[in-house]
């Protein structure tokens, strides 16, 4: 196999998004009336791994939210759907489903073309069209001295698409460490302090902008609404920007990193109390995890090396020649038996890469460690849950999980069978904390993962975990389902709660994502407590009674 081939078959070709001109007879004929300052085109739609795809669909790309408004008004009165559309990077069919074929009345609207405006509110908050990329955001931010606690690793995600499905970093205060002015542990979205989006007004009989406080009881479920909404612009809380030590270890056996709770080794829970700020890329069928370590630290350590720009880990994001022939030959050939080979293959690669492009230490202005992955890394397929949990249980969390999988691994390759082939990833974060939000009533986010428990006010802390593997991978549905059974029935609220991460695969079957009923209609609403689901879906149905923002997946999901 080649490097162009490995781009052809993992990485996001530029084939995949080619805007064809409308025909203006074809248009006119197929959306007739549509507003005539908003130009359409034909495209296809590919999530992130391109398990889900569509071809031909219509969108346009709307200059600002007045034509938005009328783009979606014109999708309403004709009875058509209306999807926005970032950069497509999630797994998950919220904004499009399998086989939606090309002549279904599904409008992509793009926000990223047009909707990116960015500027200061104040010394704290900046406003931001909901198109613009987390990279041009946190750019922006630096270069007014702000900042954020944690981001998610992916520069290109949307603001938009990160809000939607509560996107977050990896961070909770080490030991001593006060919250500063302006930051939080939890996600992108509890830093809403206003949400602008279209929703239908009953006096005007139509759709219109209309802004929302974050102490108004609607936005409460605009902040991370699954697509069942359209956000055209935000206000953020934002704080200083802080200088922060990046350190990668690949010495420390997962035996170690990941043992139960009691001992004094080197233990995942031993770098939470020292930095707050980690993440364990663990990759499978190897022992020696790749650790990563932020620190607060305002002046560069003697031995770091400074970085002014993003995305300092070259041989992670430009797949090696090595691993793209093991993964090509694994997909093309069916040589899933080679599931060991690569995951030995992708350590020496990250073991090796720190040390060759002097990357294990990094120091610099926030952004510059927090977004470390490009859109030419591998591309894979990823189910997601974060488990609800006092801090203190952190480390248990994390090993009985790890030991379950190791457990479950072993028995799937004794049958000669490989449903991981790409790594464990383990992050920690704190909670959707309102009150981080400085804004007097601010509501959390009620469809936040991390939206906090009221019956349980010890849990503080989540505990992500997603486990990775080629699509099309044998097996994996069962296997995976195993490690979801597992998380629910161990983290059933009792001491500690599993719910899913939406952007991700959960609700698994035999041979399916997003199948489980069970989970679907019972432990996704139950996950979050306090009727908080059906509030949710009266105040989604209330702004968008016609449901033009949908698709068939959240019409099951809310039922």
């Amino acid at each position: 196999m080649t490097d162009s081939w490995t781009r052809r078959s993992f990485l996001l070709s530029a084939a995949a998004l080619t805007l064809l001109p409308a025909d203006p007879a074809e248009a006119a004929a197929e959306l007739p009336d549509f507003p005539a300052d908003v130009g359409l085109y034909r495209t296809a739609y590919r999530n992130w791994v391109g398990e889900i795809t569509a071809t031909g669909l219509w969108a346009c790309a709307p200059a600002d939210g007045e034509q938005v408004v009328a783009v979606v008004n014109w999708a309403w009165r004709h009875g058509w759907r209306v999807r926005g559309r970032g950069s497509s990077h999630g797994w998950s069919p919220l904004t499009v489903t399998q086989d939606t074929p090309s002549d279904a009345p599904v409008l992509l609207v793009d926000t990223a073309t047009h909707l990116t405006g960015l500027a200061l509110e104040s010394s704290h908050a900046v406003r931001a069209g909901t198109g613009v990329t987390l990279e041009a955001l946190l750019t922006f931010l630096e270069g007014h001295g702000l900042g954020v606690t944690a981001a998610p690793a992916p520069g290109d995600l949307t603001l938009g698409g990160a809000l939607a499905i509560d996107a977050h970093g990896t961070a909770v205060p080490a030991r001593g460490e006060q919250r500063l002015p302006g930051q939080t542990y939890g996600s992108l979205s509890n830093r809403v302090l206003s949400v602008t989006a279209v929703v239908w007004d009953a006096g005007s009989g139509a759709y219109v902008l209309r802004t929302f406080a974050r102490d108004e009881a609607d936005a409460a479920v605009l902040l991370t609404h699954l697509g069942r909404a359209l956000v055209t612009e935000v206000v953020l809380r934002v704080g200083a920007n802080s200088n922060l030590r990046c350190v990668s270890r690949t010495d420390i056996p997962a035996a170690e990193l990941f043992a139960a709770p009691g001992g004094d080794g080197r233990t995942l829970a031993s770098y939470l109390d020292k930095a707050g700020r980690v993440e364990a890329i663990w990759f499978a069928f190897t022992e020696f995890p790749w650790l990563k370590v932020w620190s607060v630290e305002p002046a560069k350590p003697l031995t770091s090396r400074r970085v002014t720009s993003p995305y300092n880990y070259p041989f992670s994001d430009n797949v090696p020649t090595l691993v793209a022939d093991i993964a090509g030959r694994m997909v093309s050939d069916a040589a899933w038996y080679l599931a060991p080979v690569l995951g030995n293959a992708q350590y020496d690669a990250a073991a090796l890469g720190l040390v060759a492009t002097l990357s294990a230490d990094l120091w610099g202005p926030s952004k510059n460690t927090l977004l470390y992955l490009k859109p030419t890394t591998l591309r894979v397929s990823a189910n997601g849950y974060a488990v609800l949990t006092r801090r203190d249980r952190v480390q248990r969390v994390v090993a009985e999980f790890t030991a379950f999988y190791r457990e479950r691994l072993a028995v799937y390759s004794a049958l000669g069978r490989f449903p991981v082939n790409g790594s464990v990833e383990i992050r920690v974060t704190g909670l959707d904390d309102p009150a981080d939000a400085e804004l007097v009533g601010a509501r959390a986010p009620l469809l936040s993962a991390l939206r906090p428990d009221a019956a349980r006010p010890e849990w503080d802390t989540a505990v992500w975990l997603d486990i990775l593997t080629l699509p099309g991978t044998p097996y994996a549905e069962k296997f995976l389902r195993e490690i979801e059974r597992f998380l629910l029935d161990r983290h059933d609220g009792t001491d500690s709660l599993t719910r899913v991460e939406w952007s991700k695969g959960w609700a698994y079957t035999e041979d399916a994502v997003w199948e489980d009923e069970e989970v679907l209609g019972t432990v996704v609403p139950g996950s979050l407590g306090d009727g908080a689901w059906g509030q949710a879906a009266g105040i989604l149905d209330r702004l968008d009674p016609h449901r033009v923002f949908g698709n068939a997946f959240l019409d099951r999901l809310f039922g």
